[in-house]
């Protein structure tokens, strides 16, 4: 079959031989989508299992309140925002000494154990836990250290075979073990060590005392001055550089030939490194300017020797959907060979796709190394991988806890223009027809206007509403939604899109204005542009709903919330809790 309109690059085809099955499953998504969405009531004892599972989670956190007051008191650079240049490997760069110096007085754990460092714009966590099942799946004891978290700071930690959070318990315990060296080093380095590098000294210790094989860790910021960048060339298994683009740019340098030069900052001499991509010609030469100077073999996962098909869409008999995929490996010159047909990933979009190929990569080269790892395993751990707030849909249960009906409500941490790309062809996949609205609310240090154009390149909405949530529990970074109203004004202008600012502030009760009401009714063609100021996301989440069914009446809608990861973490804890 030929590439279809789907396909966003070169190298991915989606076929449509099978268009009736691809229908089916939207047809079987609708009215609710996703794990449960569809199927009956749930029962009690399903109930009363998710109220035993939610109260654990409460005394778990309860447990760890003076560590998370601890934290609280360091400087949080997730909240408060990155200072310029910090990200660069200059003067202005964050002092990885201090770094050092704790992990010193700490033991150095950060050398007990084999690591995958991974750095880059997009795609770093969804290749973490790509490549991390892949290991598990094998058999190995694996760490993973990830950021930001959505619902709780031990999502961070994984350290158990199963893949889950660290328990309250274990890091509670590993804390109290050090809080005293903790105090010390935050005195003699005069208060500068930040929340970061802390809770990373942490997740390095863990590893280290859990006496990990090896761990997956994901740098924050950039990587050549990120905290993580400790590991050394002996401890390094293979580093990953995933994709570049243009975020944090005042604090990795201001251009993406910086970006790349930071990020290429966690290749290490002697060490192979994986890059996903695709990138721009002159970005790779960069990163593979850096590789020669450190003597490092790259491997592409964009090489001509690969091969990826992304082919259709299944429902997977726990409900959830997959994209079938091929994936094809033949790099002769590094002997890395693999055939993976029809592996079903539950991460969506040709994005998710590469971030496969490049874990699949990253598999093949620790495998080159020495470590047994079998197609069983690689062919497994991708197709166990699953994370929260990407692609996620809601339950019919938490779909149902905040009074909503007949809509299907998709969460996607999405914040970038490359990720709102990839979130708008995930949804032409997954609903191609139907109504359709937006909830964004961003940081105030994204960039809009371009998240804005890329999500309008899709699907055309019937809603957009701009909204606001704290960011990392602060509000210094808060994109005001008068100000994300201004950027999607102009991308719906630039995209000649016919709208209306219907103007609607505060909450659901301004859609009883008359005023309110004949703008949503005056023109049906229209898309309805609206602001909610001082709402709560569930009052939110509420207020399009109700927008919407004003206008589409009983037809099924898709109501996709986006534009951070912390607007997805706010509306899942206000569901959890």
């Amino acid at each position: 079959m030929s590439s279809s309109s789907l396909s966003p690059s070169p190298g991915f085809v989606f076929k449509r031989a099978n268009r009736e099955a691809m229908q089916r499953l939207v047809t079987s998504l609708r009215p609710l989508r996703h794990m449960g969405m569809m199927g009956s009531k749930p029962s009690r004892s399903t109930l009363i299992s998710s109220r035993f599972k939610s109260c654990a989670a409460v005394l778990e956190e309860t447990e760890l309140g003076e560590f998370l007051d601890y934290m609280e008191k360091l400087k949080n650079y997730e909240r408060v925002g990155v200072p310029q240049g910090a990200g660069t490997d200059t003067d202005d760069g964050f002092d990885l000494g201090r770094m050092r110096r704790l992990l010193q007085r700490l033991g150095n754990p950060h050398k007990q154990f084999k690591a995958v460092h991974i750095a880059g714009t997009k795609g770093k966590g969804s290749t973490a836990s790509f490549i991390s099942n892949i290991l598990r799946e094998e058999g190995y004891s694996v760490g993973c250290y990830t950021s930001p978290h959505l619902l709780s700071i031990r999502e961070r930690i994984s350290v158990e075979r199963s893949g889950d959070p660290v328990s309250a318990g274990l890091l509670k315990k590993v804390f109290c073990e050090v809080k005293e060296i903790i105090d010390q080093s935050i005195e003699q380095e005069k208060g500068a060590l930040s929340h970061f590098e802390v809770f990373t000294a942490l997740a390095y210790l863990l590893f280290s005392e859990e006496r990990v094989d090896i761990a997956v860790i994901e740098a924050g910021l950039g990587g050549a001055r990120d905290a993580t960048n400790v590991i050394c060339s002996t401890e390094l298994a293979t580093s990953v550089i995933t994709s570049i683009g243009e975020e944090h740019l005042a604090a990795l340098g201001g251009s993406l030939e910086s970006i790349a030069m930071a990020k290429s900052g966690i290749i290490k001499h002697g060490c192979p490194v994986v890059i996903g991509g695709p990138f721009e010609s002159h970005i790779e030469r960069i990163i593979r300017h850096k590789a020669s100077l450190m003597k490092s073999m790259v491997i592409s996962a964009c090489d001509p020797g690969i091969q990826k098909t992304l082919k259709w869409l299944r429902m997977e008999e726990d409900g959830k959907p997959s994209q079938t995929c091929d994936i094809a490996i033949q790099l002769e010159d590094l002997q890395m060979f693999i055939a993976l047909p029809n592996v079903n990933l539950h991460l969506l979009g040709a994005h998710q796709l590469q971030n496969a190929v490049t874990a699949t990569c990253t598999a093949l080269c620790l495998r080159g190394q020495g470590w047994v790892i079998s197609e069983k395993s690689i062919r497994s751990g991708l197709e166990k991988t699953w994370l929260l707030g990407r692609n996620q849909f809601l339950t019919q249960m938490e779909v149902s806890s905040i009074g909503l009906s007949r809509t299907t409500i998709l969460i996607d941490g999405a914040h970038t223009e490359a990720s709102a790309k990839g979130l708008a062809e995930v949804i032409r996949m997954v609903q191609p027809d139907g109504v359709l609205a937006f909830l964004v609310a961003m940081a105030s240090d994204k960039a809009h206007l371009a998240f804005a154009k890329q999500l309008l390149s899709g699907r055309r909405p019937e809603l957009i509403l701009l909204t606001e949530v704290s960011i990392a529990g602060g509000r210094s970074r808060i994109a005001l939604a008068s100000t994300l109203k201004d950027a999607w004004t102009r991308a719906l202008l630039e995209s000649g899109a016919d709208f209306v600012d219907i103007g609607i502030t505060d909450d659901e009760k301004a859609i009883d204005d008359r005023d309110s009401c004949s703008l949503i009714t005056s023109d049906p063609n229209k898309v309805m542009l609206a602001s909610c100021e001082n709402a709560s996301i569930v009052d939110s989440v509420k207020l399009a709903d109700q927008l919407l069914k004003s206008r589409s009446r009983d037809q099924p809608a898709l109501l996709v919330v986006t534009g951070s990861l912390h607007v997805v973490s706010s509306l899942l804890a206000a569901l959890h809790h």
